[in-house]
């Protein structure tokens, strides 16, 4: 692969004064993933089943909204660094939960296809602003934690598992109680709940760094990570499936409306989970051996249902798959942490979103075109699956990176390589 370059970038000063309490102020910033990933992206699985059903959507329609929802994220990824840039980091992360409220009241008021998908294309953007952004703060806020920090980053990753659970419980009872056809209704519950967690969090404004004129380079080298890359490309193209396609699998074996709030819900739970569960695996991420890991066991999270449907397989598979769907993500930052000076870890993190966005851009379409070709969801969630145990494969040769490979360029002389 071709040594790439990310485009020049302001360099920041890392070095902000910590917080009193930096597990709540991690917490409290971890309510922007919890709307941008947690309800405005994975919250469309629950509605899907009635969406499809009433708008007579085929599995590639219902696909390409979230197909759409990752072109966005990955359009948010790509502008991120010159929205930090332009606002700061905690400015990013609050237009990305504006976004992201913005486009599910959309979502609630209309049922035109294009409409929809631009609703779906503003969610992905603004939920990519206030990931990445979020992100790159609470590394900055773990950094004055070393003991602590991998830690501190799994309580920002396990973010969403709130608003997985809040948008499993949400979902059901509206559609229990109001009947098919209620769709528009749950987008509407989807955008007041996303709009009174997006006030608590922007209650307190969290303090990021300051630009400086520091000369530290913000280039990075991406040709010696390229099947680190890969790996997670595997991961955005293999995940998303699961979690497209997972609700109205259930629903086609017979599962019942509870029993679907009861699985989304052992999924955000096991993303809540995840900070005690992997903490000690995250804080050995300097090569790819942990992304491995934490592949493989994603992939046999999402194959167990295929070996059956009983409520205790499915259980096993939904909070394990949750327990390693965000820490791969914290895997990425440790990684960025490990193998990058400070200044670029921003940069670092961006680029892995844009190439996990690549992957979830692509799978969803794909994999639903592989349900309507074959007729069943079977075959597409075996490909998932597939995609996942490549991507564990990949990452599996990823070695630690020595100083003089992090950067394209000579750190200035007052800056030190980590």
């Amino acid at each position: 692969m071709p040594e790439q370059l990310l485009p020049e970038a302001e360099t920041l000063n890392l070095q902000p004064a910590p917080p009193a309490n930096p597990a709540l102020t991690i917490l409290i910033l971890s309510l922007a993933p919890t709307i941008g990933i947690g309800i405005a992206r994975f919250g469309y699985a629950l509605v899907l089943p009635d969406m499809r059903d009433s708008l007579q959507w085929s599995y590639s329609a219902a696909g390409f909204m979230n197909t759409i929802n990752a072109a966005g994220y990955l359009f948010g990824a790509l502008g991120t660094a010159a929205l930090v840039r332009k606002f700061g980091l905690f400015d990013a992360v609050r237009l990305g939960v504006l976004a992201c409220v913005l486009s599910l009241a959309l979502c609630a008021i209309t049922s035109n296809f294009v409409i929809l998908s631009f609703a779906r294309l503003l969610a992905g953007a603004g939920a990519a602003f206030g990931f990445i952004a979020g992100g790159a703060l609470a590394a900055h806020i773990a950094q004055a934690h070393p003991t602590r920090s991998a830690f501190l980053l799994g309580l920002y990753y396990g973010g969403p598992g709130i608003g997985i659970i809040v948008s499993g419980i949400a979902a059901p009872y509206l559609l229990q109680t109001i009947g098919p056809g209620s769709w528009p209704m749950i987008w509407a519950a989807f955008a007041i709940i996303s709009l009174a967690l997006g006030l608590i969090m922007t209650m307190k404004r969290i303090d990021t760094p300051p630009a400086t004129d520091s000369k530290a380079v913000t280039r990075i080298s991406l040709s010696k990570i390229w099947t680190y890359l890969f790996a997670y490309f595997c991961f955005g193209a293999g995940y998303i499936a699961y979690m497209t396609f997972m609700i109205a699998y259930i629903r086609g074996v017979g599962g019942s409306v509870w029993a679907q709030s009861i699985f989304w819900c052992l999924i955000g739970l096991g993303t809540i989970a995840s900070p005690w569960l992997w903490r000690g695996l995250l804080a050995r991420g300097q090569s790819g051996m942990t992304l491995a890991i934490l592949l493989a066991v994603n992939a046999a999270a999402a194959a167990l249902p295929l070996l059956g449907t009983s409520p205790l397989i499915l259980a096993v598979s939904a909070f394990v798959f949750g327990s390693v769907l965000f820490t791969m993500v914290g895997a990425t930052t440790t990684f960025a942490q490990f193998n990058y000076p400070a200044a670029t870890w921003p940069k670092a993190i961006a680029v892995m979103a844009i190439v996990f966005g690549i992957g979830q851009t692509i799978g969803p379409i794909a994999i639903g075109a592989i349900g309507d070709l074959l007729g069943s969801l079977n075959s597409a969630l075996t490909v998932s699956a597939a995609a996942l145990v490549v991507g564990a494969f990949a990452a599996c040769f990823q070695r630690r990176l020595t100083s003089d490979e992090t950067t394209t360029d000579h750190i200035a002389s007052n800056q030190r390589p980590l």
